[in-house]
């Protein structure tokens, strides 16, 4: 996996690598994504509606319906 963050995904991203970039923003530490860790790892790759995008991804995710996006879950998330 390589170990860089870009800005900005002016770039087609592999699935590794973007799923490398969402887990950089699990702030908590807990292994899950919340609304707002999305809605910040949205804003780090320069997308805009970055709120409306979050609560999509938490929406069409989260198979389980705690509000969180788990690894199970990203890996659903990022296909």
């Amino acid at each position: 996996m390589p170990m860089w963050m870009p800005r900005r995904a002016d770039f087609p991203l592999s699935d590794e690598q973007l799923k490398f970039l969402l887990k950089k923003f699990d702030a908590n530490g807990d292994g899950k994504l919340s609304k707002q860790e999305l809605q910040d790892a949205f804003k780090s790759m320069g997308l805009h509606f970055c709120g409306w995008r979050a609560k999509k991804a938490v929406r069409h995710a989260d198979k389980n319906g705690d509000g969180y996006v788990n690894e199970e879950e990203l890996n659903d998330l990022v296909r």
